[in-house]
């Protein structure tokens, strides 16, 4: 899978791009990552990328004219033009659902916005896909962009090494979180790992499991329980 980071800052992503799962698929050539700075396709001798609002205000937004010029650029590149996304408080939530959507595509084009934004008119004219990680506000897109990676990747085959592990994570499972989990020792300061997960009774087990992820869901995020019943 292709991922092309269209920012103004490719930088913050040296580190991201050179540590643990994440460098071990693009290592085996299971994700392929490219980056673009909106810079280079600045239209004036200063490369200047962003301007004042009109109406006023405070902050500065992105111009549309680096914005469209490394869009439809970077569209060109590749066996696909892929499925540009913003990210944007104001756009869709990301949960597990639109994770595993967006694992579907062969190619993903983020965009990361800085400062107050984008102009309105590139998401106007490019129709992106808006995206939000969550009801916050973050100095940019990068960051959210990290973790739309981080958790897209996961879904890739191959990546994770053993195939059934996302299959069992937090709202992987009927949209209820993951039941707790223990490795050694059996007794750590007082606190006992559970009997039945030393039984070797598999159906027990996972009936277990099964039980302690509606309870923990019941009592940390009910909604998730509200919204697989449609209420």
């Amino acid at each position: 899978m292709r991922f092309d980071l269209l920012t103004l800052f490719p930088g913050l992503f040296d580190g991201y791009l050179e540590q643990s799962l994440l460098k071990k698929a693009i290592d085996a050539g299971l994700v392929d990552i490219h980056r673009w700075d909106f810079r280079e396709w600045a239209t004036d001798k200063h490369k200047s990328v962003d301007d004042t609002p009109y109406g006023g205000g405070p902050g500065m937004l992105i111009r549309c004219e680096p914005v469209f010029g490394c869009v439809e650029h970077v569209q060109q590149q590749g066996d696909t033009s892929g499925r540009l996304v913003m990210l944007t408080p104001a756009g869709r939530k990301l949960d597990q659902r639109l994770v595993e959507e967006l694992s579907q595509e062969e190619r993903l084009l983020l965009l990361c916005g800085r400062y107050e934004g984008f102009d309105e008119r590139i998401a106007v004219g490019l129709e992106p896909l808006e995206v939000s990680v969550g009801d916050f506000i973050c100095n940019g897109g990068e960051v959210p962009a990290m973790l739309l990676i981080d958790a897209v990747i996961r879904l890739i085959p191959d990546v994770l090494g053993d195939e059934t592990s996302h299959k069992y994570d937090s709202f992987s499972q009927a949209g209820m979180l993951e039941y707790p989990q223990y490795t050694r020792p059996r007794e750590f300061r007082g606190m006992q790992v559970p009997d039945v997960l030393l039984s070797g009774n598999h159906p027990e087990i996972a009936r277990w499991r099964e039980e302690q992820s509606r309870q923990r869901t019941v009592e940390r995020r009910r909604d998730l329980l509200d919204e697989s019943h449609g209420h």
